[in-house]
């Protein structure tokens, strides 16, 4: 299916932020091994998200949504146990993948685990090798360190070490299975350590759910009072490596959660409105938020938009002039594809780096978005970490590559360009009310097998 703009009214709007993929994500997971009853509210309903609720469900949680009242309700397992007789499809969810390998190993009966052919392709060396002293049993199907995996129990617990420069959801996945394994674990992080924001949020949800997390900087340094110093990103910028995590044997407390909205998604709108000119406030974005795509706003105003924040909602205004920059996306790697096409549509020069480990998601992200660029006459230098663009491109087709950012971010073009982006039906993974929302602010977008475009 192709994916394009069809019309532009007045943009502007009051619209609702979607909700967090990555906040539902860990609640719906923990809440399923927590003890009693969960209420998870407002949360985002997506491929991505289902998928975890199948896995969780399988291992023993029991999962309802009330449709009228928009929450999940989850009571937790008190055994771990896979009932699946069959492979577990994830389908495109890396997030579920990751986490639940860990979980799956302190499962009393084996598991596979599998996906789609992009999940297929994500790599799980890195988990796999850290999770090898835990006493974790777990065998790649085809000997390449990635899916389907075959997980027997084993996992108790201990000391371990990560690699931290390819993704933040090995440690999380590490983290979240921690307190409930026989000997609580002990996780120190190695070189460069990426996307800690992702950290942040993981231990902001553990701790919602009863469990402590402590750190410690160094050999036997500790720097963070759990008790009444929240761990930041700062935290982790202040100090150099080795940085360790401590969970001891703990117990998840079932609770009621709310689900903030998703600054990743709604980056997509914060920019359509950024390229066209206009105004929109997006409620549910939260002034505190741990999320590392909040960095959007500081984008977009360095773009060239007025940001106006309060504690719970974001205005941005813009005459719809862009302007190069330079950004370190470290911290928000799912940005990249947003700020690609942002890059690609302003005048002047932008650079972008601080994100190779954008290369290990869906897609090579910096590689997809490179070719795609080049498709419609961008000036454009791939990187190792990033890329370099100058402003400037013109109509086209470009290929999502089954990459939802991907199809979501590129569709902006077409806001000051003809543009049809094909297999743009993935936005679904995370975003599957993306055509209503732009809606919403007076652009309409549609899907349909239509090829043709106006030269």
């Amino acid at each position: 299916m192709f994916l394009k703009v069809k019309n532009v009214h007045e943009i502007c709007g009051n619209v609702e932020a979607p909700s967090s993929k990555s906040y539902t994500h860990r609640a719906i997971i923990i809440a399923s091994f927590a003890s009693g009853v969960s209420r998870i509210f407002n949360p985002l309903i997506s491929e991505d998200t289902r998928a975890s609720i199948k896995a969780c469900k399988y291992f023993g949680a029991e999962i309802n949504y009330d449709e009228e009242d928009k929450y999940l309700e989850i009571k937790g397992t008190d055994e771990i146990k896979n009932i699946s007789k069959k492979p577990i499809d994830l389908k495109n969810s890396g997030t579920t993948l990751r986490i639940m390998t860990s979980i799956a190993g302190l499962s009393k009966t084996k598991s596979l685990l599998t996906g789609d052919d992009s999940l297929k392709n994500r790599p799980m060396g890195i988990l796999l090798d850290a999770l090898k002293p835990l006493g974790a049993n777990i065998k790649s199907l085809k000997n390449n360190e990635k899916p389907p995996l075959v997980i027997k129990s084993g996992f108790v617990g201990g000391k371990t070490s990560v690699k931290g420069d390819i993704s933040s959801q090995f440690l999380s996945s590490l983290l979240i299975a921690g307190p409930i394994s026989k000997n609580g674990v002990e996780v120190e992080v190695k070189g460069k350590f990426v996307s800690k924001s992702y950290i942040i949020m993981t231990i902001d949800v553990m701790k919602k759910f009863g469990v402590d997390v402590s750190v410690k900087q160094g050999i036997g340094s500790d720097f963070n009072d759990k008790e009444s110093s929240p761990l930041l990103i700062e935290d982790f910028n202040n100090y150099s490596n080795p940085i360790s995590f401590i969970i001891k044997p703990q117990k998840y407390q079932g609770t009621d959660f709310e689900v903030e909205g998703d600054y990743s998604s709604s980056s997509y709108l914060l920019a359509a409105v950024a390229i066209c000119g206009g105004k929109i406030t997006m409620r549910n974005l939260f002034k505190e938020s741990k999320q590392g795509d909040k960095l959007i706003l500081d984008i977009l105003e360095k773009l060239g938009s007025k940001i106006i924040i309060t504690n719970d909602s974001v205005t941005l205004l813009s005459d719809g002039k862009l302007n190069g920059i330079d950004i370190d996306l470290n911290n928000a790697p799912d940005l990249l594809p947003t700020v690609a096409v942002l890059a690609a549509l302003s005048n002047g020069k932008t650079k972008i780096i601080g994100v190779e480990h954008g290369r290990y998601k869906e897609t090579d992200r910096i590689k997809v978005c490179t070719t795609e660029l080049k498709k419609l006459g961008c000036e454009i230098k791939e990187n190792l970490d990033g890329m370099e663009i100058i402003g400037g491109i013109d109509s086209g087709i470009v290929n999502s590559h089954h990459d939802h950012r991907i199809a979501m971010a590129f569709s902006l073009i077409g806001l000051k360009h003809e543009i049809l982006v094909e297999n743009g039906e993935v936005f679904n993974v995370s975003f599957p009310n993306f055509i209503e929302s732009m809606k919403e602010i007076g652009i309409d977008l549609e899907l349909n097998d239509n090829k043709f475009l106006k030269k």
